[in-house]
This record gives C-alpha cells, sequence and structure tokens, in this order.
C-alpha cells in the first residue's frame, strides 16, 4: 500500500498522520521548521500553540467541549496528549504548551510506520496527500496550492497576546480567582479602578501598532486584536476581555470596575498570558500598556504580541466534507487552511481528512457525519455554498435543530446526547 504524505506537522497534520498510522496505513511527514520557520512559531516542535495555550470550554454543555467528547470517544492524539499535559484554567482545558507539544513529537517521531522529513515542500506531491499546513503555509507552497485550485484565496491576520513572568506579578494588588468561582481557582487577576481604566483605555486607543507593509484588515473575531476591540468603544472591553462580573476580590468581596486576567501557560507556573489581549501594538508600547495594570507594574513580557497573516481556502468551492478535493480524490485537506478556526477544530478536520484518506486507500466508502455532531457540523460548514465564507468556531448555531418544542435549559444537554448517540451508531464504520 502507497505511504501518505502529510505536509505539515501542527495540529491537522499530527493527528492526521495518527489517524492513517493506527490504521496501519505507512506515512511520510513534511514539516519545515526548525529548518525555515514562520513568523509566529518560536519552535521546530510539532503542534506547536502559537498564540493561546487554552483548548476553551471543558463542558460537554458548550459546542468546542462537546467536539472535544466526540474525539476523545475516537481516540485523538491531540485530545489524550492535552490531558496529560493540562494546567489549571478553571473551567477550561488549558495546556503546558511545550509538553504538550514535545509529547506530541515522541508519540509521532517513536512510530515504525513514520517518516520524518524536515524539509519544505515547494510542490504537490503526485502519491496521495493530505495537505496540513495551516494558515502560515510557506509562499512557495501556497503558489502550488492556488495554482491547483484554481480559485481565490482570502488572506486575513491574527494577533497573539503576549505572556508574562509570573515572578514579576505582585500580589499584594493581583488575587487568584476563576470568575464565579467555578473550579478551583485558576486565573490571576488584576483589578482597575474606573480611573485606572480610563487612563488604561485611552493609552490603549492611541497607541503605536505595527502593522505588516500588506496590511488588509480583514480579522477573525476570535482573533482580533485588543486595541482593535477597544475602538469599537469602552464597553467592548467591560463586557470582552476585560469584564469584572463573577471576578468580586476574595477577601473585600469588592466587585472592580474592570479586570485584567492571566492564564497559567506552563506546568512549573513561571509564565502567565494575558487572557483576550492579542495585540498588534509595538513592543515598547505594550509594555507600557501592560504596566499600566495595577499587579503588572513592574511585570517582565517573555513573548511579546504580534500579528501574523493567516490564509484560508475558498473551500466550499474546492473540498467535499469528508476533506476531500473535487479536483483530485487521494488529495486532502485539513486544519486552518481549510477555513475552520481553533485548535480544536484544526485536529478535528486532521483526524476526519486522516480516516478518510485511510477508507480511500483500503477501498472503503468515505466517512460522512451528520450535522448533529460537531464532527459533522464543521465539515459540512467548510463544503456548503457560502457567498461570505469566512473561518469559523464551532458552535450549537451550526448544528442540526433539535426538533419539538424543548425547554431553554434542556437543549445544550439534548445536543450532547444526540451527538453522542450518533457516533455510538457509526462506531462499527470507524
Amino acid at each position: 500500500m502507497e505511504k501518505v504524505h502529510v505536509i505539515g506537522a501542527g495540529l491537522a497534520g499530527s493527528e492526521a498522520a495518527y489517524q492513517l498510522v493506527k490504521r496501519g496505513i505507512g506515512v511520510v511527514m513534511h514539516e519545515m521548521r526548525p529548518l525555515k520557520m514562520t513568523p509566529a512559531h518560536q519552535t521546530g516542535h510539532f503542534a506547536e500553540l502559537v498564540c493561546s495555550n487554552s483548548f476553551r470550554s471543558n463542558s460537554e454543555e458548550n459546542a468546542v467541549g462537546l467536539l472535544k467528547k466526540e474525539m476523545e470517544y475516537l481516540d485523538s492524539l491531540i485530545i489524550k496528549q492535552a490531558y496529560l499535559n493540562q494546567v489549571p484554567a478553571g473551567s477550561a482545558l488549558a495546556v503546558d504548551r511545550l509538553a504538550f507539544s514535545s509529547g506530541v513529537e515522541v508519540c509521532l517521531r517513536n512510530h515504525p510506520l513514520i517518516e520524518i522529513r524536515t524539509e519544505e515542500v515547494v510542490s504537490i506531491p503526485n502519491e496521495p496527500t493530505i495537505i496540513a499546513t495551516g494558515p502560515l503555509t510557506s509562499p512557495d507552497f501556497l503558489q502550488a496550492i492556488a495554482s491547483f485550485c484554481g480559485n481565490e484565496f482570502f488572506h486575513f491576520y491574527d494577533a497573539v497576546a503576549p505572556i508574562v513572568l509570573a515572578s514579576s506579578i505582585d500580589f499584594s494588588k493581583a488575587y487568584w480567582k476563576s470568575r464565579y468561582d467555578k473550579g478551583e481557582a485558576a486565573y490571576i487577576n488584576c483589578p482597575l479602578t474606573e480611573e485606572e481604566f480610563h487612563a488604561f483605555y485611552d493609552f490603549l486607543i492611541h497607541a503605536q501598532q505595527n502593522l505588516p507593509h500588506d496590511f488588509e484588515y480583514q480579522v477573525f473575531e476570535g482573533c482580533m486584536a485588543v486595541e482593535e476591540m477597544a475602538k469599537r468603544g469602552e464597553k467592548t472591553l467591560l463586557f470582552g476581555p476585560m469584564k469584572p462580573v463573577g471576578l468580586e476580590h476574595p477577601e473585600t468581596k469588592v466587585r472592580p470596575y474592570a479586570v485584567v486576567q492571566l492564564r497559567q501557560d506552563d506546568f512549573s507556573k513561571s509564565m502567565f498570558n494575558v487572557v483576550g489581549f492579542q495585540t498588534q501594538l509595538k513592543w515598547p508600547e505594550q509594555k507600557k500598556l501592560l504596566q499600566m495594570v495595577p499587579g503588572l507594574t513592574n511585570c517582565e513580557i517573555v513573548r511579546y504580541g504580534v500579528m501574523h497573516q493567516n490564509t484560508y481556502l475558498d473551500s466550499p468551492h474546492i473540498l467535499y466534507s469528508t476533506y476531500q478535493t473535487k479536483k483530485r480524490a487521494d488529495l486532502f485537506f485539513a486544519g486552518q487552511i481549510t477555513g475552520v478556526e481553533g485548535y480544536i477544530e484544526s485536529a478535528a478536520s486532521g483526524m476526519m481528512a486522516g480516516i478518510n484518506m485511510a477508507k480511500l486507500l483500503t477501498s472503503e466508502p468515505l466517512v460522512t457525519f451528520s450535522k448533529q455532531t460537531g464532527l459533522g457540523t464543521l465539515a459540512h460548514y467548510i463544503s456548503s455554498p457560502n457567498t461570505n465564507f469566512v473561518p469559523m468556531n464551532v458552535n450549537f448555531g451550526l448544528f442540526e435543530e433539535l426538533s419539538g418544542r424543548i425547554r431553554k435549559q434542556d437543549r445544550k444537554k439534548l445536543y450532547k446526547e444526540r451527538s453522542l448517540n450518533e457516533l455510538e451508531r457509526m462506531k462499527e464504520r470507524l
């Protein structure tokens, strides 16, 4: 049987490779890092988390939590390693990013059916291939993809949040707490008074930005830079990343006017990322801004926020819901380049591309999931006609509607039950 070329060792590529080799199919993995780096990656490790270290909500009555459950049910490498390398984050699943990526990489590098090639791919192989090069695909290979697709590409930009040293945080002003005390006190909270918030806001909207030369401002809402969010008005921050509700001081019980939260970024609790503060500000401006926050006056920034280009296909014209290309049966795409947005969504698309490539090579019918599952809703979204196709996180709005009159408080529970029943029904085929 032919080996499958998996191009890109990010979340989607790593998951796709794992799904193939567990079914006995050999893989040649191509990863250009660290030989050639991207503008956003910091290491050459597989499955490096470029932005946040959070995989978002763990609740199975939340769409992304349900998607995680589906993937865990189908033996996902990414989900398995996320739980093995989990760090406290309240009701969310967050990981030590270095330990997580190392865990994924060790698993794949040590597998006898996987050959690793550290090289930049500049043309699409003629053998069975899964392209999972992500939103930071190298220019030469992007040209090859564009030539194959014959369709317009879309470009947008993502911003990354800064990370600070825990030892530089002043705990005479900051305090530990999770919103509404859900789970353990997993976040560091830096409270601001109304006066402090207004000064902070004024500096933020006037601070100097560091835009790419070819910048066209089209950005996925979930990755919007905090300064762009702020320009929509103060309340955008107060109801968004700086929302104080449920974060009363544990001793005084006083609710601050605004809060800046920090989330653990590694096992040793030595580094914390500033939640929701993706930014494209110039580095000196970032430092001045953060040092205006009580508790962060002397903060040491170990990674500054950056802005990087993101690229994705016009997938409804290019892909089936199996992630297979319409022009070539043995070529699949996976990951953010398909128009799914988010870590879990990217890995989910890699899972489905890997499963379906294995089906193709063993002459079995390819697998499609219904919109009763998170896996199915994403696959349908990226393959259905859409005149305004933009990257999308999994959400219950994409799921097939529940039938009958159902109380609001029961809806999410029923989404979960229906999804897991569907997976159980399809388990034998998978």
